[in-house]
């Protein structure tokens, strides 16, 4: 995963955190914006979400951001 993806979700998994508690979800299309501006990017997020590490629709941040920080 490059580091500009990596960086965007620990990111928006802290932002969301701190605003709606340590039991929030995130789904991996909380990290783009309602345009598909960068498709290669939302693809790269979809299959390490998917197909790498198979995880439900929606998942703890906490959960996303400890593993993106330990570079799973």
């Amino acid at each position: 995963m490059r580091d500009e993806l990596r960086e965007k979700i620990v990111r928006v998994c802290a932002s969301k955190i701190l605003s709606k508690g340590e039991s929030v979800g995130v789904s991996f299309y909380a990290f783009f914006a309602n345009q598909n501006d960068d498709p290669d990017l939302l693809m790269e997020a979809a299959t390490w979400w998917i197909k790498t590490h198979k995880l439900n629709h929606f998942e703890k941040a906490n959960k996303v951001k400890t593993m993106v920080e330990a570079g799973l």
